[in-house]
């Protein structure tokens, strides 16, 4: 994504949302956060996104995940598709449980590098992609994720991966493929097996291996 880079630090954009102007570091405060975009209201692959992300809000709260949508319609029209949204949970007198930005003029989408060149409207301007940015309490972007238009996002898997940069945000290991909490964890290749032995108490298993290499560490945590 030419707009920003893993471990650059997240730009502090102002914005309009549903909840009135942001500043998006003062929004986070100490929260990690998470940016999804969307190419347009009242879309179907949208609705069915917004309405799930909406479903497991509570998920995302309880990994203090401040949340936050964006898609290239007005305030206005946010408001009015939210309400569809939650009509298509069955919660229909519920509000949406995050903010969307109303980026119309797509300054911030040019910014993130966030426009899918092969999806446009109706007048040729490029609808932006489903984006995800997984944002950290120092503000710096941790993980980002770019689906086309044409592709819905699964929700599950962005919790899932959440979960893994802030398990590795705290201990020095490493998630293996299709990790998930409360599996075995890796532990990273710069610890030697005494720090090893030091650091993870509940103890180290090493695998063996043609090469004779002993880098396949596992462990609890």
């Amino acid at each position: 994504m030419p707009g920003i880079l893993l471990g650059d630090v997240f730009p502090n954009f102002e914005a309009d949302t549903t909840i009135g102007k942001i500043k998006f570091h003062d929004f986070l405060g100490d929260s990690w956060g998470i940016l999804f975009s969307h190419p347009r209201d009242f879309t179907p692959v949208c609705t069915t996104e917004l309405a799930c992300a909406a479903k497991i809000s509570n998920e995302f709260k309880k990994r203090n995940v401040k949340m936050i949508a964006l898609s290239i319609d007005s305030v206005e029209d946010h408001k009015g598709w939210s309400k569809d949204v939650m009509a298509f949970n069955s919660d229909g007198e519920s509000p949406l449980p995050f903010p969307i930005i109303a980026d119309d003029k797509r300054q911030l989408s040019v910014q993130l590098g966030m426009l899918d060149p092969d999806e446009r409207d109706k007048d040729g301007m490029p609808l932006t992609a489903r984006c995800v940015f997984v944002v950290g309490p120092d503000k710096k972007l941790k993980l980002s994720i770019l689906y086309p238009a044409t592709t819905g996002r699964n929700f599950d898997e962005l919790l899932r991966v959440i979960d893994s940069l802030q398990l590795t945000a705290q201990k020095k290991v490493a998630t293996p493929v299709d990790w998930k909490p409360g599996d075995e964890v890796m532990v990273i290749p710069s610890l030697s097996d005494a720090e090893a032995a030091s650091l993870f108490t509940n103890g180290v298993t090493t695998k063996e291996l043609p090469s004779g290499k002993k880098y396949l560490r596992y462990t609890k945590v």
